[in-house]
């Protein structure tokens, strides 16, 4: 039915990311010659919807500090009564592959803006690699615990993971040359010089305060809950692979896949008990 009707103008790719490639395939045909493929996931999905629809024609979209759950069909949850931009946030950020700023991207956030506050990137992959930083240091410990990032807050030892996957993310966001923007409230340098012991008390302090409010537990925690295949793979094993090509160490990116991995093949059972297995296989 879709195909007999006129074009549509914007295609959203909006699922997981291992599954990227066929469904941007698939959504392409339905989109206007002259219009755009747009990227609202997570990870680094760009390269595979440049692959399936040209680089020219795809959109990336990155969704910074926005929060969202779907346990019921149809019914989407958001944690709080306002929004993001009520508190000086712009969560959607909108780039060309290419760096440009085009009257597209304007477009774009135009048309999110009942949803919250947006603005125009044209740095995508410093904008991505900050995304990738938060999710990577959130997502697989929550995932893993099976605890909100609330209550991991309270935790010394559950800070201390989030803050020993950041900082190996961030340091080989950098070690590739991309300007990383802010994540989790810090810049990319202080997550990269977590290694040092004012920093770390910088940071640790920075999430001990995080420990109250809503106890909101991230997509892959969600995932596992679902019984759904997480996005492992694409995010912290992501991480582990860029961090070979420029020849830095993620020891704890690497335990943290292998115990999502672990969970993934029902040879595990999400408990706070893991946060110790990854930190401790990692040295730490």
């Amino acid at each position: 039915h879709i195909a007999r009707q006129p074009f549509f103008d914007i295609g959203f790719v909006a699922v997981k990311a291992y599954d990227t490639s066929w469904a941007a395939t698939f959504v392409d045909k339905f989109v206007d010659p002259d219009g755009y493929i747009v990227s609202s996931q997570n990870t680094w999905t760009d390269p595979e919807m440049a692959a399936a629809v040209g680089a020219d024609r795809a959109v990336g979209l990155v969704m910074s500090s926005i929060s969202v759950a779907m346990w019921e069909a149809g019914k989407v949850e958001r944690p709080g009564d306002t929004r993001r931009r009520d508190h000086g946030h712009m969560v959607f950020r909108a780039g060309n592959h290419d760096g440009t700023d085009t009257p597209r991207l304007h477009e774009l956030i135009e048309i999110l803006d009942p949803i919250d506050g947006g603005k125009i990137t044209t740095n995508l992959w410093g904008e991505r690699w900050a995304k990738l930083g938060q999710n990577s240091m959130g997502n697989p410990v929550a995932a893993s615990t099976g605890m909100g990032m609330s209550d991991l807050n309270k935790h010394p030892r559950g800070r201390e993971l989030q803050i020993r996957l950041a900082q190996e993310c961030a340091s080989v966001g950098l070690a590739h040359g991309y300007e990383v923007e802010n994540f989790g409230g810090r810049t990319a340098l202080e997550w990269a010089s977590a290694a040092r012991g004012e920093v770390y008390e910088l940071l640790d302090a920075a999430l001990a305060e995080r420990s109250t409010g809503a106890n909101w537990r991230p997509s892959m925690a969600q995932d596992v809950v679902k019984g759904r295949p997480t996005e492992i793979l694409q995010m912290n094993a992501f991480v582990c692979d860029q961090g070979a090509l420029v020849n830095v160490d993620t020891p704890v990116n690497k335990a943290m896949v292998n115990v999502v991995k672990a969970i993934d093949a029902g040879e595990l059972e999400s408990g706070f008990e893991n946060v110790e297995l990854v930190l401790s296989s990692a040295g730490h």
